[in-house]
């Protein structure tokens, strides 16, 4: 027996295969779903129910509550919290330092706010700026719009803290601007790295679910 008949030739051996990166669609399908399921959940919570946190917790306004209220109440209003985390899509033709001009304009609005308070059907101006924000994911308004309906967000946060006392009401304003600053950060910064893989027809299909829970949100403010 040949006993070169057993021995394997290296030129002959097959190359191991390449291993295959999933393509930019399917890698951005669990944050095409996540979008999906946030705005189906969002849907289920009217903006009415957004309470403040010393409300529901039935706290006294102090430097600690108010910075504690201050901190979450971006988070309890999902009107808002969609306007911000959508920002990731439209942050992706805009310049970084876009988000401190929107962190300015928000604490200006809610500085107006306190100076004048009692702008009529103001929820339902908010809940609107999520329509503008979709039609400006679909090219249809300039990204400058949403400066103004920034601070319409901002405005609106600062009416349940009208009658405060000037320490907690300066430590609700710092926590305001550190959760919103945060937000902004994710949406901006975290989320912008799954939007920049979404391929154009996902990021108009996210426009218009924006658009759906914008119209939704407007009213169910409107009819309350």
């Amino acid at each position: 027996m040949n006993p070169f008949l057993f021995v394997r030739d290296p030129a002959r051996r097959p190359l191991p295969a390449a291993p295959q990166r999933p393509s930019g669609s399917a890698a951005a399908q669990p944050a095409v779903a996540l979008g999906l399921i946030l705005t189906t959940l969002l849907l289920l919570v009217p903006p009415a129910q957004a309470h403040h946190l010393i409300e529901l917790l039935h706290l006294q306004p102090t430097p600690l509550t108010g910075l504690l209220s201050g901190l979450a109440h971006p988070w309890v209003g999902p009107d808002h919290l969609l306007f911000l985390l959508a920002l990731a899509l439209v942050g992706l033709r805009q310049r970084r330092r876009w988000m401190l001009g929107l962190l300015l304009v928000g604490l200006l609005g809610s500085a107006i706010g306190l100076l004048l308070p009692g702008l009529p059907a103001r929820e339902a101006l908010v809940a609107l700026t999520l329509v503008l924000e979709a039609l400006v994911l679909l090219q249809r308004l300039p990204a400058t719009l949403l400066l103004p309906a920034f601070a319409l967000h901002g405005y609106a946060l600062s009416s349940s803290v009208l009658g405060w006392s000037q320490a907690p009401l300066g430590f609700y304003l710092i926590g305001l601007l550190l959760s919103q600053g945060l937000l902004l950060l994710l949406s901006l910064v975290l989320l912008q790295r799954l939007c920049l893989r979404l391929a154009l027809a996902r990021r108009h299909l996210l426009a218009a679910a924006l658009l759906g829970c914008g119209a939704a949100f407007t009213w169910s403010a409107l009819v309350a």
